[in-house]
């Protein structure tokens, strides 16, 4: 493949590299580079957002170089402080090791796993001290001695630069001093690996990234290597369309969620995510898309290929036949979850803590705009009040929007 071809299949949805000249010399060497990427386990299941990083990852390995899937256990303690607006709730150090369990799993589909093109690394073998057989083999625990000569290296006035901090101070909203530190610390991530590659030629991250993965190219420089090149990818939206898809929006698509929720999570994006979905999900090419004029006809293939890339054809094709026949008859899968309800002592159901309680429904509010808007039907019919009779819930199938069925029974 020519340099060209390389470099178009690399450009590949990105916003930013920092700098191409850097990138073109280092892939005209014809060596094996070495691609880095850190995702902090903050959740245990990765979601399509997480996938536009992990797909670039994949074009690097089908060019022959080597991936680095840095899991931030370390790091995910502090917390990533881009993008927001205060300070984040400290996890536990179970909930990382938890969290970070699924991840290496969760890849297989995605990234080639031969050693020779992968390697899984967590930051806590040099920042929280290693297990005994890693001490063994030389790997060392993060002291004090080399916390000085890493905290030297950046001053509070750089570290203040960084838009999220200094929009916070303006509002009044405190940053926290191990926030500062976070940085620092993926930073230090690269030269590590460098240390152990010989080279960290390429660290691939989100847009709310950059200045972490430029603070990356300081401290390599700082300790005497060659600088990364910083590829930056743009965040995916979530199923509202507006806010980057994460777990604490409630708009994310898991890669490990069952066909029909994910077909359908698909199916609800708004119109014009699609083709910026299909450049950073898919490796279809734009011209594939003219083929369609119905911006439905459009999602279900992107919901098509996407769960069969992360289940199976198979799944992806019955996926696909029941959502049309629930969108196009109005009626009921044929396999329907129950769902148990309790009634209140005055003999009503109360529809908006079932919703909630159920997980069909974010909030009271939500649940209450649902009932408003005629979005929650029992038998097909609009629920006209939040409190029910339980005579015309019990035995009844509950639908919240045009796919989320539920059977309801009284428990016992």
């Amino acid at each position: 493949m020519t340099l060209t071809e390389q470099l178009a299949r690399i450009h590949r949805g990105c916003v930013d590299v920092i700098t191409e000249a850097a990138l073109k010399a280092k892939l005209s060497t014809g060596r094996q580079l070495i691609i880095k990427a850190g995702f902090d386990p903050t959740a245990p299941d990765l979601h399509l957002g997480h996938t536009v990083l992990l797909r670039k990852l994949r074009h690097f390995q089908d060019l022959g170089h080597k991936v680095i899937f840095l899991i931030g256990d370390a790091t995910g303690l502090v917390g990533d402080p881009s993008g927001q607006t205060q300070t984040r709730r400290l996890l536990t150090w179970e909930d990382v090791r938890q969290n970070a369990k699924t991840y290496q799993e969760q890849v297989k589909g995605l990234l080639l796993t031969d050693p020779k093109v992968f390697e899984v690394r967590y930051n806590s073998e040099w920042f929280l001290g290693a297990s005994p057989q890693m001490r063994q083999s030389g790997v060392e625990r993060f002291d004090f001695s080399k916390f000085v000569p890493l905290a030297s290296r950046a001053t509070v006035a750089r570290l203040m630069t960084r838009d999220d901090f200094s929009k916070r101070l303006k509002a009044g909203k405190p940053v926290s001093l191990l926030e500062l530190f976070y940085p620092l610390m993926q930073g230090y991530d690269s030269v590590k690996i460098a240390e152990q590659h010989g080279a960290c030629d390429v660290e691939i991250g989100g847009t709310d990234q950059t200045f972490n993965l430029l603070m990356g190219r300081e401290l390599m420089s700082a300790y005497g290597f060659d600088p990364q090149v910083v590829l930056t990818m743009p965040l995916l939206e979530g199923t509202d369309g507006v806010h980057k898809m994460s777990k604490s929006q409630g708009n994310q698509i898991g890669i490990s969620e069952p066909p029909d929720e994910m077909f359908g999570k698909l199916m609800s994006i708004p119109d014009p995510l699609i083709v910026k979905y299909f450049t950073l999900l898919t490796d279809r090419d734009s011209a594939q898309l003219a083929k369609h004029t119905n911006p439905r006809d459009t999602k279900a293939d992107l919901a098509t290929d996407l769960v069969s890339l992360y289940h199976t054809a198979e799944a992806a094709q019955r996926a696909r036949e029941e959502f049309f026949k629930v969108f196009s008859r109005r009626t009921p899968p044929t396999d329907i979850p129950v769902l148990k309800i309790t009634e209140k002592a005055d003999g009503r159901v109360d529809m908006v803590s079932l919703l909630v309680g159920a997980k069909l429904a974010k909030s009271n509010n939500d649940a209450r705009r649902l009932i408003r808007q005629g979005g929650v039907k029992l038998n097909g019919s609009p629920v006209a009040s939040p409190l029910m009779a339980l005579v015309q819930v019990s035995g009844a199938t509950l639908q919240v929007g045009s796919r989320h069925f539920r059977k309801l029974v009284v428990s016992s």
